[in-house]
């Protein structure tokens, strides 16, 4: 799977790496849900153009997404320990199956901007990476993410009160804690399965980003967008450390220095389709990175968004602290939480 020879040609690094001094290697890698912006935008060209060029073509990999592959995007931490592939990008909160801590920078609700979110994740970066290399074989190389992760829905939503007795789609247990909060029946269900469900009325909404939803086709069989944000789909890169520590040297710092970048744009490009999403499902320009579309955006009240604040730093902490544990929690208070000012029940 990890090939190498010898060779390459020159470029100047600014840590001081010369391509002429890579060995040549080529990587697998399994990659994030090919329709996501993330994938498109960031991760794909990543791995195909930015780290071939930047090597004069020392550095390839051959990337594929997950959902072309068919793989069940939580047993990707599992296949990375096998060594299935060499990197992976995997939606962190959906490991939380084996390790709670791996939705603990991403709990629905607890950050609404993006850059708190990002601070939220680089104070956690320690205790995912330490998990990664104590009990999956694998090491933490970048955080990114999605835009808000929001409702959209088969008909018109009236507002918040109108998920009671709904069938959602989520894909992580805090999501699960925000919705028993409301009253609504939370319906684990892969990304790539969606369009389908809410067609045929199996779900009556599916939770996923503002415009990721928007370039996966979700428009087609929705009409109604609340904005309500349950997190950002936080998404890591990560390495099996059998593979990172076979690595020449210099490739492993020539990768670091990439990473750097390649994290900086993932976080900008959050913004960017953020900021756009509205446009895109409305109809409007600009709208560079999604598709024109014509979804009724339905406002988040005031009252609503109290009783969001309310049922984050009620049921979502209290329920994810209880899967974690009081010394988890205690960690987490220590870190994510005193960056956002929020505390999780230790008892």
């Amino acid at each position: 799977m990890l090939a190498r020879t010898l060779g390459a040609t020159a470029i100047a690094l600014s840590f001081g790496v010369c391509a002429q001094d890579l060995p040549k290697t080529q990587f697998k890698v399994i990659g994030l849900n090919a329709p996501t912006v993330a994938s498109i935008v960031d991760e794909v060209p990543f791995w195909r153009d930015t780290l071939p060029k930047a090597s004069k073509g020392a550095i390839t990999a051959d990337i594929t997404p997950l959902d072309q592959m068919g793989i069940d995007d939580k047993t990707m931490l599992r296949l990375l320990r096998l060594g299935v592939m060499d990197f992976a990008g995997m939606d962190i909160s959906k490991m939380a199956g084996d390790d709670p801590r791996f939705e603990g920078c991403d709990l629905a609700g607890i950050t609404l901007d993006a850059d708190k979110a990002r601070a939220g994740c680089d104070a956690y970066r320690a205790v995912i990476d330490r998990q990664m290399q104590k009990n999956w074989n694998a090491k933490l190389l970048a955080f990114g993410g999605n835009p808000p992760q929001v409702f959209w829905c088969r008909g018109v939503l009236g507002g918040l009160a109108d998920l009671k007795g709904k069938k959602v789609r989520v894909f992580n247990n805090t999501m699960r804690d925000f919705l028993s909060g409301v009253g609504a029946t939370a319906v684990s269900m892969a990304f790539a399965e969606v369009v389908p469900a809410l067609n045929s009325g199996v779900v009556d909404c599916g939770v996923t980003g503002s415009l990721s939803g928007n370039t996966a086709g979700w428009p087609e069989v929705t009409k109604s967008l609340y904005p309500m944000s349950l997190g950002w789909s936080i998404n890591v890169m990560a390495v099996n450390l059998t593979t990172w520590n076979r690595l020449d040297k210099r490739v492993q710092g020539f990768l670091l220095e990439q990473v750097k970048g390649y994290e900086d744009k993932m976080w900008g490009t959050l913004k960017k389709a953020t900021a756009e999403a509205d446009n895109c499902n409305t109809g409007k320009q600009p709208c560079t990175m999604g598709k024109l579309a014509s979804i009724t955006i339905v406002p988040v009240k005031p009252a609503e968004a109290e009783t969001h604040k309310k049922l984050v730093e009620g049921a979502v902490l209290a329920g994810w602290a209880k899967r974690c544990g009081a010394e988890c929690a205690a960690e987490w208070n220590n870190t994510v939480g005193k960056t956002l000012g929020l505390t999780a029940p230790t008892r």
